[in-house]
């Protein structure tokens, strides 16, 4: 069975709700992460505060509170790294014994859909795992770079290297968070995809309620509020 087969074995409904998950997927983040000033997301509003934290921390003598906050955020994205790479073990398996999964899929769906739809419905919910997998790693190592240039930021406020280590090591901490960020949304998404299972129109529904609660939690949420006005 060739690619276009397969391709043929999916309805118009199943192509658009794929292109609506994948576009909303990609416009969300974009909104985020670009969002104008007038109107800044949660973790837009962040970035300053992360930047705060860095010059705050180059005028500390004791930095064992920063030290522990950097363990605490390192020790986030291991656990979401490792959960993911579970995830990932478990899809794969799935896939690897698709035949016993297919007949308890059509049970429930009321559909007699061959084998390498499923399979390929399930790609790609391990499309979205393992971005999110990748996106946790890179974010772990770049905390860990963030903890090794804020161990190189002079004690003396007053020494010229101070302002420019405090200034790396805001921005390393900053990029660090939008990959972690960029990673938690491809969980929601992932959970998202799984409605696809169910038929089209699920997976619709669910895209829309993904992006209803990252809009919330970006955009209205009582948090950033406090986050902007205190």
């Amino acid at each position: 069975m060739t690619w276009i087969d397969r391709i043929h074995l999916f309805s118009a409904w199943d192509v658009g709700a794929l292109c609506v998950l994948f576009l909303t997927w990609f416009l969300i983040g974009l909104v985020i992460e670009n969002a104008p000033n007038s109107r800044p997301s949660t973790s837009q509003v962040m970035t300053r505060y992360r930047r705060e934290w860095m010059q705050n921390m180059a005028a500390r003598d004791n930095r064992i509170f920063d030290a522990q906050i950097m363990n605490g955020l390192r020790q986030g994205t291991s656990f979401f790294a490792s959960a993911s790479m579970i995830a990932i073990g478990g899809l794969f398996a799935m896939i690897g014994n698709a035949d016993r999964f297919v007949g308890l899929a059509n049970e429930l769906t009321l559909s007699k859909d061959p084998q390498v739809v499923w399979e390929i419905k399930l790609f790609i919910v391990l499309f979205f795992v393992t971005n999110a997998f990748l996106k946790f790693v890179w974010s772990h190592r770049l905390f860990g770079y963030c903890a090794i240039v804020m161990a190189s930021v002079p004690n003396d406020p007053d020494d010229p290297l101070t302002p420019g280590r405090a200034a790396q090591a805001g921005a390393l901490n900053i990029t660090a968070a939008r990959s972690y960020n960029r990673g938690l949304r491809s969980v929601y998404f992932s959970i998202c995809s799984l409605s696809w299972l169910v038929g089209p129109v699920a997976l619709i529904g669910a895209t829309v309620v993904t992006l209803a609660v990252l809009w919330r939690r970006e955009f209205l949420s009582q948090s950033r509020e406090l986050l902007i006005n205190g």
